[in-house]
């Protein structure tokens, strides 16, 4: 029941925060802090206390199951192991902030706002934990439609384009999900005889290996349109320009990881030999985001477009991460995706706040912050050299681990991925010196951060710099998932471990 309620503490708490805006603006707000800390407050209590020895043997954390529709082999399968626990963490953490930055920006249906950014959320914990795959596609869906509603509702001057390109983007990568799983399902009923969506049951299904590279394809498309990987990115800068500032938080934070999460469950224990021959195609796909994602950024005028680009710049790492498929890589390519939330989601809310009081993100607009609002150009500076990859701070320790361990799958993939940290580094500074430094072109006099704003940033920057000087327990708390990853792929696929 324990993993139920992870999911059904932002679920009900968004119900309760659109009744409760009949009593005033005020009471949503604190009704969804509180579920959202009540959430992070429960995942913490399963990191500090596991089942006895679970970490240390790589058993799952917690794991519950009920019968939902027998005759169809569908369950309700929830599971936590060391990666969910870390991500749905994450959730629980931006979901607070992303109430934080909305408190003072959401003036209109405020109730219903926070329905839409609590069920996101809870769509995003159940997407972590299932282990189902119906239930997983449930789930999947369910994180996805209320965050068209706070595009389309709450968001900015073409939110209405951003959100049909995002709800077809993401709707065709669904429906291509749900054909690849009835496909796996079928053929497992085929070859056993057994109907069932549960991922243990599906785990070494046997299939012609033409079979499973179309059906591995179908599910890796689905995940790259979400995490997003080139060529399949396009809906992702509209969507978080358009989006409000904790839209943009939860789609760079949260629903981008989803994607890296979803490869990293079942396409490559669900589909070993057809993922270890893709892989050459895939971290060359990783690549061409780093490089290309790092390009689109320092073209940029829009301060939001630029941070989605360098989105698509460090997801690329993760991609690459996640098929070079070795200890070090998976290491990697999870840090990445936990430092790359709390930085990309603080730039964020920095950009949001900055809009609120400029009314623009032009970045040739900008310039000369430093002395109007200094604690804004500092806490911007740290966050940018953050995302650069500095040593010392999470990013860092992401990158440098999925460089070393692609470096033993493809040195001249690991050089051209490499290249990335320098490109990281023109577009962040270029990001600072126009916003914050040179002459203050338009008179800008503004309000600096507020003590509500700070707090959120500050723990932030402990976050990552925790993450990049002290990253052993989340290393600890994740190895055994990511060992049992790689040696079910590998003794399914025949490989040595």
């Amino acid at each position: 029941m324990i993993l139920a309620s992870l999911i059904l503490i932002p679920a009900v708490g968004g119900l309760l925060a659109w009744y409760a805006e009949r009593w005033g603006d005020a009471w949503p707000r604190w009704i969804s802090l509180v579920a959202m800390a009540a959430a992070l407050g429960l995942g913490l209590w399963i990191w500090i206390s596991p089942a006895e020895g679970a970490i240390h043997t790589g058993a799952w954390l917690a794991q519950t199951q009920w019968q939902w529709i027998p005759r169809f082999g569908i369950t309700v399968h929830l599971a936590i192991d060391g990666i969910s626990l870390m991500l749905i963490l994450l959730t629980c953490f931006l979901g607070i902030v992303s109430v934080a930055a909305s408190w003072s920006e959401i003036r209109e249906r405020v109730g219903f706002f926070h329905f839409n950014l609590l069920w996101t959320l809870a769509g995003s914990i159940g997407v972590f934990l299932a282990l189902d795959l119906f239930l997983f596609f449930f789930f999947w869906e369910l994180m996805l439609v209320p965050m068209i509603f706070l595009i389309a509702l709450w968001g900015h001057e073409n939110r209405i384009y951003a959100s049909f390109k995002f709800f077809i983007f993401t709707q065709g990568s669904g429906l291509l999900m749900l054909v690849s799983i009835l496909a796996l399902v079928f053929l497992h009923y085929h070859a056993t005889g057994i109907l069932s969506f549960d991922y243990f049951d599906l785990l070494g299904t046997p299939m012609a290996q033409s079979t499973a590279r179309w059906v591995m394809l179908g599910f890796f498309v689905a995940f790259a349109v979400k995490l997003p990987a080139v060529p399949f990115h396009p809906w992702l800068p509209d969507a978080h320009t358009e989006a409000p500032t904790a839209g943009s938080i939860v789609l760079a934070g949260i629903l981008l990881k989803t994607g890296a999460y979803g490869l990293l469950r079942f396409v490559m224990p669900l589909f070993p030999e057809a993922a270890f021959d893709f892989h050459p195609i895939a971290m060359s796909l990783g690549v061409i985001g780093i490089l290309y994602g790092a390009f689109l950024a320092f073209a940029q005028h829009d301060l939001k477009r630029l941070i989605a680009y360098s989105s698509v710049s460090h997801l690329g790492f993760v991609l690459l991460g996640i098929f070079a498929a070795n200890e070090l890589a998976y290491q990697g390519a999870v840090m990445q995706m936990l430092a790359h939330g709390i930085s990309t989601g603080a730039l964020f809310f920095l950009v949001g706040a900055l809009q609120e009081r400029m009314h623009t993100r032009d970045l040739d607009r900008m310039g000369g912050l430093w002395e109007t609002v200094p604690r804004f150009a500092a806490i911007g500076l740290f966050f940018a050299i953050a995302s650069l990859g500095l040593p010392g701070l999470g990013n860092f320790v992401g990158e440098f681990l999925v460089l070393l361990g692609a470096f033993r799958v493809s040195i001249p993939i690991t050089a051209a991925a490499a290249v990335g940290l320098v490109t990281a580094a023109i577009y962040a500074l270029v990001l600072v010196q126009k916003a914050f430094h040179g002459p203050n072109r338009e008179h800008w006099v503004l309000v600096d951060l507020a003590p509500r704003e700070m707090s959120a940033l500050a723990t932030m920057v402990a976050i990552i710099v925790w993450l990049g000087l002290y990253p052993q327990p989340v290393l600890d708390a994740t190895a055994p998932a990511y060992r049992d990853i790689a040696t079910l792929a590998s003794s399914l696929a025949g490989e040595a471990p």
